[in-house]
């Protein structure tokens, strides 16, 4: 299944889902934002109301709380949207791609050495 690129502000919630690892309700997800990225009531529920529209999480009535729920997984998105940069920013190239991480700020060497180790197990 393909998914729409998710701009930042609804990703963040998306992460924070996911990284939760179960339902949440509205006021959950407003606290587990930066403290800097303080949001209001009605833009938080309009993020979720988007994310609903678009298939990314539903909805539970729980008494007088709704609960939200991701539907997509956070592997699938990440696995579809990192293809998307390498084939739109790198044209496919892994190793234009990694290139670019070097010759921005640098790789650590326990970077490099992970990178290493995986390319090993592929």
């Amino acid at each position: 299944m393909e998914y729409k690129t998710l701009p930042n502000s609804e990703l963040e919630l998306m992460m924070i889902l996911w990284k939760a690892k179960r339902p949440m309700t509205r006021i959950e997800i407003e606290e587990r934002l930066p403290k800097k990225r303080r949001l209001s009531k009605t833009t938080v529920l309009s993020f979720l109301s988007r994310l609903e529209e678009k298939g990314f999480l539903r909805v539970r009535k729980e008494g007088r709380n709704n609960c939200y729920i991701p539907i997509v997984k956070e592997e699938d998105y990440l696995r579809q949207e990192s293809g998307s940069i390498l084939k739109r920013l790198y044209g496919s190239s892994v190793k234009k791609f990694v290139a670019s991480l070097y010759d921005g700020e640098g790789l650590s060497e326990d970077q490099i050495k992970e990178l290493k180790e995986y390319l090993e197990h592929l």
